[in-house]
């Protein structure tokens, strides 16, 4: 009588342990799944704004590459919350299986990129922007993707070159323009007649003479430090998510 008191006990304990579980597993998703509803609806929004948001959007390439980030970050914490909810609601073990091989591969792929961006580190500094820039910009081809997003990252951040306007010298951009010390994207807004071509013609008055490295730096600095505390959170709750989706799937009978 005593052991069977026990074991029951012990059955029932298991049992609160797994709803304990199953309950958790849904409020975590469902919170997945409301900000990945958010991203979705803020990315459609500013895709299909009427009032001219669109157009702008879509005249910065950083901008109009946020937007798809956005959204792919959306769908992806959409369908994760999803399928999180649905498994643990209804203790499907097939669907619990899938969320946590969908979690295993995001953090794999999360791992792989920590990796790559570590032993590639060495493609961040001054030296390698300075001379890609010398090599590919081409000024006025808003065609070429490189010369864009560098147009893009000039007029954004209000600065010149990667160090300094002097970047340009000896450059692709100088044998296409032997004319102009700078392109037009590292003048001020003009104000008078006549600014522009000053500034093309290297006086510093009418450019801006501050190096995009250390203006995107400078810019970043704060979230640079954000983002890895997120990315260490969000790595956490993935294992968390892991662990609590195969403790529940070898809990369902």
């Amino acid at each position: 009588m005593g052991l069977g008191e026990a074991s029951a006990r012990g059955t029932t304990m298991e049992g609160d342990c797994l709803s304990c579980i199953k309950y958790l597993m849904f409020v975590f998703n469902f919170l997945i799944f409301l900000g990945g509803s958010f991203l979705l609806g803020v990315g459609v929004w500013v895709l299909v704004d009427p009032t001219g948001f669109r157009e702008i959007v879509a005249a910065n390439p950083l901008l109009f590459t946020g937007v798809y980030i956005i959204l792919a970050m959306g769908g992806m914490l959409f369908l994760l919350g999803f399928l999180g909810c649905c498994g643990a609601i209804r203790e499907n073990k097939c669907l619990l299986l899938f969320f946590f091989l969908l979690i295993l591969i995001i953090f794999l792929a999360e791992l792989a990129a920590a990796i790559l961006a570590f032993v590639f580190r060495e493609n961040l500094t001054r030296e390698y922007f300075t001379r890609e820039l010398k090599k590919h910009y081409q000024g006025y081809n808003n065609t070429d993707v490189f010369t864009s997003t560098w147009n893009a990252i000039m007029n954004t951040f209000e600065c010149c070159g990667v160090n300094s306007p002097e970047d340009f010298e000896d450059s692709l951009f100088r044998v296409l323009h032997p004319n102009d010390m700078v392109p037009k994207a590292c003048c001020r807004r003009i104000t008078h007649p006549g600014e522009e071509q000053e500034c093309l013609m290297g006086s510093m008055m009418f450019r801006y003479n501050k190096g995009c490295y250390s203006a995107v730096v400078d810019y970043f600095e704060m979230y640079i430090y954000v983002a890895g505390a997120l990315t260490i959170v969000v790595l956490t709750i993935e294992l968390f998510a892991m662990v609590f989706a195969m403790c529940l799937f070898r809990g369902i009978q």
